[in-house]
Formats: structure tokens, C-alpha cells, sequence
């Protein structure tokens, strides 16, 4: 496993093809530093003895230990590991560790892959590119991406069905080498930082969607793709400064006739096999929510606490049933991770088909509760935000900047206004309440919100998943036989809770 640095090193190596706010950078660009040392937390504490069962793994590939992240679950304890990894290093930078994309989406295509060859019984060796790509993947241990959000054009009309073709990234042409693809891919978080970018579909597509039904890996400076990517840093601080500095990027990735070689690509043309691949990342990423949503409570949750103990209100009852709330949502979101994980099979839920086995024999989270955990935890973030600026107050929106604090003139006469608990060192209010105004009242904070909100799926797709794949008619049977109606089944309700379905 490598370290940090390492990670740095084989950066700067790669060829340049990012742009930010009109200029061409590199990755290790200062602008992006903030996002490198976030990242460079799963290495760092990936390598400390203490943390070895929670952030590394046993390659069932190759037989060595590798970090977790880049880890097929092989049961159901790897999932319970892979969220406990989630929340805690989330935990620790306060916020989006990111790395997540890269496991989600490798547990996505091993599966697909896998179900793919079997589809065309034979013809295709998606799956033993796959793993040869994923050994490598685990041996360097690299970073990877998610590139799955199109830009969708019309969102009334489906990919085979757009003005233009490119709405959605698609096989352009199919050669014996490999093949060329076109189109764009928005929204995708660490892709100026990764080493590499796994490609696959957004959605179900229809028989004359295939050309979309694609999957494919390629490292991040590839020849015919470029990126424009978004830096979100928190504003810079001279002299009060932070524990930790966080730091995030996405990207639009533009892919302009650009060639994949065969060994690199894990689906080109299965239909089917594309709406699964879509759905199975999806799943797996909001699985990793259930780890990183909590975290992100824990520290909304330690802002408010906070927040009422500078005030000095921290002891009236309304305090105390806000906090109630936040603690509620964040330990719902993390339960409903659990219990997705507990009950984690080689099993996928196909709509009209219910869990069916899937794949060559690992692990994948229940899809009912991962849905549930990201709907709970994502239609909350407005709310919590709400409550910290309730208990809060104004002053994190209007805290004066910190020179004004230095200055001579200003500084002692700022630390005597802002004073609030006598029982409270003022300099740490007022390090606090710059922490604040950077979370909630910046750009960037902003941005953190809606992408707390979407990151995942926004919550009507999980909505959607859950009513499609929950057994109503089962309830509504119970309902019948507790009425006295016909058609009341009570047996058939018991046996589906008993077996979790």
C-alpha cells in the first residue's frame, strides 16, 4: 500500500489535461492541495497498526493486504467495515472523505461484468478484463472515480431519443482494437485527484439505448478526454487556523472521440446489463452514505451543542429537543446502513423478479434499507441547517474577518463585543464562530449542502426505489385479514418480515 506521498508523486507524472477558471493546471496545483491532503487521510490512517481491520482488507484476488477502499466485499462484515471506515474517516476531516466513488463503483462492474459474459455465455471476457484491471488497482492502490451523471439534455426524452446523440456518453464506433466514445459525464467528485475514472451508464436503457449501456476504466489523463473542474476551498486563513483544512473538486469530463481499448472496457453494448450496472452503483453508493452522513451529523450535531454553549443557552429545554432530533436522523441513517449491511447477499432486487443472485458471489448491501438510510439522512440536511442557525444566531453570518482582529485599533475591542460564556475562553468563541460562517454561511458550504442533499441520488430516486421495491400488496393484505375483508393473508406478511423482504 502506498502512502501519501506516494499518491502526490504519481500525480505529478500525470500529463495535464485539467482546466480551472480558463487556465490549464496541474493536479498538484496548489489550488488543490486542500483536496490531496483530504484524500491522503485513507492512506495515512490506513497505515496505522490500530486501524488495520477497519481501513484495510485481504485481497481475494491476490492474497495481499490492501486498503479497504479498493476492496470487494466478500461478506457481510466487509460491508459493516466499510461503513464503520466511512464514517469514521469522515469523522476525522469533518466532511466528504471521497474515496468512496472509487470502491462503490469497482463493486458495481465486478458484479456486472461478471452477469454480462454469462448473458452472452461466453463471447465477451468483460470480466476477466475487470479483474486483471482491479488487481492492478488494488496492487498500486489507486485512487478512482465515478463518472456516471450525464448531462441528459431533454429530460423528457430517453438517450436513443435526444437531438443530440452526445446527451448521454455513448459508443461512437466499435473497432477490433476497442472502441471510440463521445459525450460528457458532470458533477464527478475527485476526478482532477484520481488515478484513475471508472465510466458507466446513469440509468435503465432499452434495446435502442445500447450504444449507451457502456462501462469502462481509463487513468485520468487519457488522450481524448479532458476536464473542467470546480475547487471548492474554504477561504484562506492568515492567522487563526483551522485543525483541519478540508478541500473537494468536481469535474465535467468531456470525452472528444476518445479510444478505449477492449482491456479497459467491462460492458459495451448489454442494455440490460447497463440499467443494472447503473443501479447497483447506486446502491452501493448510498450504502456508503450510511457512513458519511452520520459522520457529517456527528459534527453538525457537535456545531449545535456548541453553538448552545457559547450562547449559554445550552441548558433549556428547547436546546435539548433540537439536539434530540439531529441525534435521532444521524443514528436512523446509520441503523438503516447496518441493517443493509446484516442483511447484505450475492443478491440483487430486480423489479418483477424480487432478489435474485447476482454476480460471481460477493457481497451487496439490501437495497430497501440503503435507500431508506440515504432518503432519511439526505432530506434532513435543510433541516439541521436550520437548527444550527436557530440555536446559533446571526453572528455566524456577520462575525467580522479575522485581520480585524489583529488590528490594533479593532482586535480587543472585537474579542470584548463578542463575548458571550463568561465560563468560555473569548478566543475560542471566535474560533468558533469562524468555523461556522465557513460551514454554513460560504460558497463552499453552500456547495457542501446540495451536494449533501443530491451526493448519492437525489431523494426522489430513492423514494422511487423504495416503492417499487417494497412489498406493499403484502401490507395490504395484512390490513384485510386484520378488517375482516377478503383477501386478507396474514401468513404471507409473517413469513416476508421474518426473512426481511
Amino acid at each position: 500500500m502506498r502512502t501519501t506521498k506516494d499518491y502526490i508523486k504519481g500525480l505529478e507524472k500525470m500529463k495535464r489535461n485539467i482546466y480551472y477558471d480558463g487556465q490549464l493546471i496541474d493536479r498538484t496545483d496548489e489550488l488543490q492541495m486542500d483536496c490531496l491532503k483530504t484524500i491522503g487521510v485513507t492512506y495515512d490512517e490506513a497505515a496505522k497498526p490500530e486501524n488495520q481491520e477497519l481501513c484495510t482488507a485481504i485481497s481475494h484476488l491476490t492474497g495481499e493486504r490492501i486498503n479497504r477502499f479498493t476492496h470487494i466485499h466478500q461478506n457481510k462484515d466487509d460491508l459493516h467495515k466499510k461503513q464503520d471506515m466511512t464514517r469514521m474517516l469522515c469523522q476525522k476531516v469533518g466532511g466528504c472523505i471521497q474515496r468512496c466513488m472509487g470502491i462503490d463503483a469497482t463493486n458495481a462492474i465486478y458484479n456486472v461484468s461478471y452477469e454480462a459474459d454469462k448473458a452472452n455465455k461466453g463471447a465477451t471476457q468483460y470480466h476477466e478484463n475487470f479483474k486483471k484491471w482491479l488487481a492492478r488497482f488494488q496492487t498500486e492502490d489507486l485512487i478512482g472515480c465515478c463518472a456516471q451523471t450525464d448531462t441528459k439534455g431533454d429530460r423528457m426524452l430517453r438517450p436513443a431519443e435526444q437531438p443530440d446523440p452526445n446527451a448521454y456518453l455513448r459508443i461512437k464506433e466499435r473497432l477490433k482494437e476497442g472502441i471510440i466514445v463521445e459525450g460528457c459525464k458532470l458533477h464527478i467528485s475527485e476526478a482532477s485527484v484520481a488515478d484513475e475514472i471508472l465510466v458507466l451508464p446513469t440509468r435503465a436503457l432499452r434495446p435502442e439505448d445500447k450504444d449507451y449501456a457502456v462501462a469502462f476504466a481509463i487513468p485520468g489523463d487519457w488522450d481524448g478526454m479532458k476536464q473542467v473542474v470546480t475547487i471548492h476551498n474554504f477561504r484562506p486563513r492568515e492567522h487563526y487556523k483551522r485543525g483541519f483544512v478540508p478541500g473537494y473538486t468536481d469535474s465535467y469530463l468531456i470525452f472528444d472521440n476518445c479510444f478505449v481499448p477492449w482491456e479497459r472496457v467491462f460492458l459495451a453494448g448489454e442494455h440490460m446489463m447497463g440499467g443494472a450496472c447503473a443501479l447497483l452503483f447506486a446502491l452501493f453508493h448510498r450504502h456508503s452514505y450510511s457512513g458519511c452522513k452520520p459522520a457529517i451529523g456527528d459534527v453538525i450535531l457537535g456545531a449545535a451543542a456548541l453553538a448552545a454553549e457559547v450562547n449559554n443557552i445550552h441548558k433549556q429545554p428547547h436546546v435539548r429537543e433540537k439536539l434530540a432530533e439531529l441525534i435521532m436522523t444521524i443514528e436512523l441513517g446509520y441503523a438503516a446502513g447496518y441493517t443493509a449491511s446484516d442483511l447484505g447477499k450475492p443478491e440483487l432486487y430486480i423489479p418483477g423478479m424480487g432478489f435474485v443472485p447476482f454476480g460471481p458471489g460477493s457481497y451487496i448491501p439490501h437495497s430497501i434499507y440503503c435507500n431508506v438510510g440515504r432518503c432519511l439522512s439526505g432530506e434532513a440536511v435543510y433541516r439541521e441547517a436550520e437548527i444550527i442557525c436557530d440555536i446559533a444566531g446571526g453572528v455566524i453570518a456577520t462575525f467580522p474577518h479575522e485581520k480585524d482582529f489583529k488590528n490594533p485599533e479593532t482586535g480587543e475591542l472585537l474579542l470584548k463585543y463578542t463575548k458571550r460564556n463568561p465560563k468560555m475562553s473569548v478566543e475560542d468563541q471566535a474560533n468558533f464562530w469562524r468555523f461556522l460562517g465557513d460551514v454554513f454561511c460560504s460558497a463552499t458550504g453552500g456547495i457542501m449542502n446540495v451536494g449533501n442533499y443530491h451526493g448519492g441520488g437525489s431523494p426522489i430516486m430513492e423514494q422511487i426505489a423504495i416503492t417499487t421495491q417494497y412489498d406493499i400488496e403484502s401490507r395490504k393484505k395484512l390490513v384485510k385479514y386484520l378488517a375482516g375483508m377478503s383477501g386478507g393473508d396474514r401468513e404471507v406478511f409473517s413469513n416476508k418480515i421474518k426473512t426481511g423482504k
